[in-house]
């Protein structure tokens, strides 16, 4: 088996999601299983030349993971489907976009989804397909958890997910991902990992109604607004497709840890802790790594501002001992997303102006007291969160903006090297707000796969 995922060239991070499940899949099955990462300018056919060189005389199983909305890859996997290879749609929001758009067969402009493309969706825990590698060549596949198929009447049929179960999240192969080089595949130098503590985001936990506002170019400087009942920020694709599912036990954070690679220093490669209010339980977690006497040399957070604000006194209490024992630890990204209260409020991120720049000033202390076990900047690693452009975007909060920006030097250390365009998946809460905004006003925004193209303007029904 194979899993095809996507990635940026040139990069050398690992890919926990993929990899983790190409570990349960030959730990728990008769497969072999690699994952390869495949980016926008990777060779289509020397891809297929190397899958057909790999699998051989064998029947090809592969899995689809972490797309990113490419329509690249949706397309290979119609083109392997219907040259006999069994394709499965599996990550996140595997679910959705296997069945389609919300009654997208009532609105023929709606993503239909990629159930055409691929033989099986399968969504949540990776285990699950353990017991369909074993019924591939049966029709008894239908009560297989998770499992996603079309009926004899096109008719999209999902089983409900298992929950998670920590005892299949304690081992990751981290040498099990290749990339395509001149002579078939190459395998990946992994210098950065991640580790898994929470499952989906704790902001996604709590159901909220915030008043969004219209798209700027549909209000056209009136007060409109929908309130939709929504889990997390309003982007976030994550929120709808975990919510949150809780932590880890320290003792399966632990097995992670003791698998990522070692650097040539004997210490663990740098690593991703997963987890968006980590500053709590970090010196308990960095406790019972130093008991174990694991060698770590860098962990990179990736939290929110709010969590920094209430956490900081952890955060010095751990950076006190990272001085001592060499470990650099890096606010390797804070989601910000924007320097507008009406855009944040939009994006429903429970944060503000004010909060976000509490927050800055927090990490240019923490800088100056700590030197070189911490970091924050751009030109450190980091890369926080700056959603740009949006549908909120005006003359005027453009220049508020850029006011923040350069009145508190953003530029200079905080701001990323390029911003984040807003993307609008159709299974997000932005996508109910398209659709609502689309029903009330009986307009239709252009689909580009599973992304609504708010940027465009919209055409009357």
């Amino acid at each position: 088996m194979a899993v095809i995922t996507s990635f940026f060239k040139g990069e050398t991070y690992g890919l926990l999601g993929p990899q983790m499940a190409a570990t349960i899949i030959e730990d728990h099955s008769a497969c072999e299983c690699i994952v390869i990462a495949v980016s926008r300018e990777d060779d289509r056919i020397a891809l297929k030349k190397v899958l057909a060189d790999y699998f051989g005389v064998h029947r090809p199983i592969i899995g689809f993971s972490a797309l990113s909305g490419r329509e690249d890859l949706f397309s290979l996997a119609a083109e392997l489907k219907a040259e006999g290879a069994v394709t499965i749609l599996a990550g996140p929001q595997a679910n959705v976009d296997f069945s389609g758009e919300r009654d997208w067969r009532d609105h023929p402009h709606r993503f239909k989804g990629l159930w055409e493309s691929f033989s099986y969706g399968l969504q949540g825990p990776a285990e699950q397909v353990l017991p369909l590698l074993n019924r591939l060549d049966t029709n008894d596949v239908l009560s297989i958890p998770g499992l996603l198929v079309v009926d004899a009447d096109g008719i999209v049929r999902q089983n409900a997910p298992k929950v998670w179960d920590p005892n299949y999240l304690g081992r990751v192969r981290w040498e099990n991902i290749y990339i395509l080089a001149k002579d078939g595949l190459a395998p990946l130098n992994v210098r950065t990992g991640q580790i898994l503590q929470h499952i989906g985001c704790p902001h996604a936990a709590r159901t909220t109604e915030p008043r969004i506002d219209y798209p700027a170019s549909v209000s056209r400087g009136q007060d409109k607004a929908t309130r939709l009942r929504m889990r997390g920020c309003s982007f976030c694709d994550v929120a709808v497709d975990k919510g949150f599912q809780g932590t880890l036990d320290t003792e399966t954070v632990i097995q992670q840890i003791r698998c990522l690679p070692e650097a040539p220093d004997g210490r663990k490669i740098p690593f991703e802790l997963i987890n968006e209010y980590p500053l709590p339980v970090l010196s308990d977690l960095l406790s019972a790594v130093h008991s174990r006497h694991i060698g770590i040399s860098q962990i990179n957070l990736t939290l929110r501002a709010d969590g920094l604000i209430s956490g900081i006194q952890h955060l010095r209490a751990v950076l006190a001992v990272a001085a001592r024992r060499g470990l650099f630890v890096l606010l390797s990204s804070i989601g910000f997303e924007s320097f507008d209260d009406r855009i944040l409020r939009n994006l429903n991120k429970g944060l503000s102006v004010a909060k976000n720049l509490q927050a800055i000033r927090l990490m240019r202390q923490l800088k100056e007291e700590f030197g070189d076990a911490f970091g924050y900047s751009s030109r450190e690693g980091a890369n926080h969160g700056f959603i740009h452009p949006t549908a909120w975007d005006t003359e005027e909060t453009a220049a508020e903006i850029q006011k923040t920006i350069y009145l508190y030097g953003l530029q200079n250390d905080v701001l990323p090297p390029h911003s984040t365009p807003l993307v609008i998946h159709h299974a997000s809460a932005l996508g109910d707000w398209i659709r609502e905004i689309e029903r009330r006003e009986g307009l239709r925004w252009q689909r580009y796969g599973t992304v609504i193209g708010w940027w465009d303007a919209p055409h009357p029904i």
